[in-house]
């Protein structure tokens, strides 16, 4: 655990931080108050998906794309 003042967190924030990542960080201030800082990972994206393996081939794909955007083509059924 690692501990500084407000004044030396203020100076080296971005090393306070990267420490952050790997042990506890307690702040204090001048009143006696402290702080702890706790490193948290991001969630993943809903965006970040594993691909799939398919047969489609990229005409296929623009294909299917340019049938849906003319409004014409019937779905398969």
């Amino acid at each position: 655990m690692k501990v500084y003042t407000y004044s030396e967190a203020r100076q080296k924030f971005s090393a306070v931080l990267d420490i952050a990542k790997s042990e506890e960080v307690i702040i204090k201030r001048r009143g006696g108050e402290t702080f702890k800082i706790i490193f948290t990972k991001s969630p993943k994206s809903p965006f970040d998906v594993t691909g799939i393996k398919t047969k489609a081939t990229t005409e296929d794909i623009l294909e299917t794309v340019r049938e849906s955007r003319a409004g014409g083509a019937e779905p398969n059924a």
